[in-house]
């Protein structure tokens, strides 16, 4: 080798003496690796954001001069906190009020797996942090562990996380596959209105075969609102024969007219078994007078108001039937309030679609529009409220955090939608960018200032231990979840799938159970139901379970 030649080790100094001393370059880096490390599927499984975790981790066991400062994680928590409460608002109360014994089970096997926690670290001698990172890393919860990082104000929570995240994902996978074998794929109940989630949509034509009915509002009230009438052909009126209008509340079905339907496939089954039979007549192919379309939620006057309150019969004579929200499709009942980037199936008269389409605003840069100040309010009330120290029993003080007090506040402003002339909800895009961005920032910020002290222990014989228990607690998990779903709340097979990776905050489960299932919408529905309460749970559970 000639003189003055440099090696590698020599390269990767200099290049760590520049990152050492841009902390902004470094984070990106970190960002850079880590997301196209995530982004890689394999069978499946992505390790997704928690790769930067580990892309971190590796950078400052090189360097330990290698950190992101402390401000640039504490925005990202407090961002990311914010935004997820924000987004799970409305379906965290929502599914309080009606997931019953789904969430009881889940509820159970989230307290199984704390308690094991508890008990099999606390006889291996195990310290408070190590033991909340367990819980987080065990059940897969990053917003966990960032809560129990902040409330400890310590490094060791991400070690817990760091070495039991992989079984954690494995485990639950085996656990899924289990679920599968224990019920039917091809034919099981769809979810009930009850279970607290939206149950998927099916369209049909039905022709009136039955006399007396009374009008479609009525109609619609006999069914639990469960299905919404968008067209009304006339068969036997012989003013207008084969005339196709836009239904409404005040229309009469009498034998021979033919109503297209939608809803809930259960809902739409009774209505057919009850009032006449299936048509071929296919209302929608004849577009010169009625048409439809998805009109994309925009303007801002309409955010946070409900379908009724609009009055889209009596301004435009036309109707909603369905809303896209995300990926999940709604039912378009007059009391769903309506989101910013929510797309409605609107059924108009040809030539008024366009007055709706400017009433609801449908703009793609609208949709992607939001306010800062409303999120900049949103997380400052938070951090007030997460700084406020509350009296606990034996003279202790408790206080949210940093963590806390956002994720507080935003659910109860994702419930509240708008107060006044504030719009406190985000689009899903943005809302999706916000939240990923908040989490990778603040994993980039605790993988690099735990570096170090992941590689002492995993040198040392504490690191199986680490693995050892979080084996048990996703086991302990999973097979509370496995033996009580069937019994308790009878879920078998796709749901019981996908409520295993909703408790389990998994998506790479929810994957494989979507694949596996050739995308049975019970697998995603389950998992909607328990995902958002299972986070809040993990979330309050992580950071209090080593004081026990």
């Amino acid at each position: 080798m000639h003189a003055g030649a440099m090696t590698v080790n020599d390269i990767l100094g200099n290049l760590a003496d520049v990152a050492a001393d841009q902390p902004i370059m470094l984070l990106m880096v970190i960002l850079a690796i880590g997301g196209a490390i995530g982004a890689v599927r394999v069978k499946g499984f992505a390790l997704g954001p928690a790769a930067v975790l580990f892309t971190a981790l590796a950078f400052s066991a090189f360097d330990d001069r290698l950190r992101v400062p402390q401000v640039l994680g504490t925005f990202g928590l407090a961002v990311f906190a914010y935004v997820i409460g924000l987004g799970a608002g409305p379906s965290f109360f929502a599914t309080l009020r009606a997931g019953g014994r789904v969430l009881i089970v889940v509820f159970a096997a989230l307290a199984v797996g704390a308690g094991c926690t508890v008990l099999v670290a606390r006889g291996l001698g195990l310290s408070g942090p190590v033991l909340s990172g367990i819980y987080a890393g065990a059940l897969t919860n990053t917003p966990a562990l960032a809560a129990a990082s902040e409330v400890w104000n310590s490094d060791l929570p991400t070690v817990g996380y760091s070495v039991t995240y992989l079984f954690g994902v494995l485990g639950m996978l085996a656990a899924a596959a289990i679920s599968l074998r224990l019920g039917s794929t091809k034919a099981a109940p769809q979810l009930a209105p009850g279970d607290g989630v939206p149950p998927a949509l099916t369209a049909l034509t039905v022709r009136i075969e039955v006399a007396g009915l009374p009008d479609l509002g009525a109609l619609s009230e006999r069914y639990g609102h469960g299905v919404v009438f968008s067209r009304i052909m006339r068969g036997d009126v012989p003013a207008h024969p084969g005339e196709v209008s836009v239904a409404t509340d005040g229309d009469q079905p009498v034998r021979g007219d033919i109503v297209s339907v939608v809803g809930a496939p259960e809902s739409v089954e009774r209505f057919v078994a009850d009032v006449g039979h299936p048509s071929t007549v296919a209302l929608t192919l004849d577009r010169s007078t009625i048409d439809y379309r998805r009109i994309a939620v925009s303007d801002r006057t309409v955010v946070g108001q409900s379908l009724a309150s609009l009055r889209l019969r009596r301004r435009f004579g036309a109707t909603a039937t369905r809303v896209r929200r995300g990926d999940i499709d709604l039912l378009a009942t007059d009391d769903l309030v309506l989101q910013l980037g929510d797309r409605v199936r609107v059924v108009a008269p040809r030539e008024r679609m366009a007055d709706v389409a400017a009433f609801l605003g449908d703009s793609e840069k609208g949709t992607s529009a939001f306010s800062i100040t409303s999120l900049a309010l949103g997380v400052t009330l938070g951090l007030l409220l997460g700084i406020i120290e509350f009296p606990l029993p034996g003279g202790s003080q408790f206080a949210l955090g940093i963590a806390g007090g956002p994720l507080l506040v935003g659910l109860m402003a994702g419930r509240a939608g708008r107060t006044g002339p504030v719009l406190w909800t985000l689009p899903h895009a943005v809302s999706s960018t916000l939240s990923q961005l908040g989490i990778m920032m603040f994993l980039a910020y605790a993988g690099t200032n735990a570096g170090a002290a992941m590689v002492t222990t995993l040198s040392g014989p504490i690191g199986l231990q680490l693995v050892l228990v979080g084996v048990a607690v996703t086991t302990a998990t999973a097979a509370t979840i496995l033996l009580a779903g069937p019994f308790a709340a009878r879920i078998t097979g796709p749901r019981l799938a996908g409520v295993l990776a909703g408790a389990q905050t998994q998506p790479a489960v929810l994957a494989y159970a979507d694949e596996a299932t050739a995308s049975d919408s019970r697998v995603s529905l389950s998992y909607a139901l328990v995902y958002p309460a299972a986070m809040i749970v993990k979330v309050i559970v992580a950071p209090i379970l080593g004081r026990f």
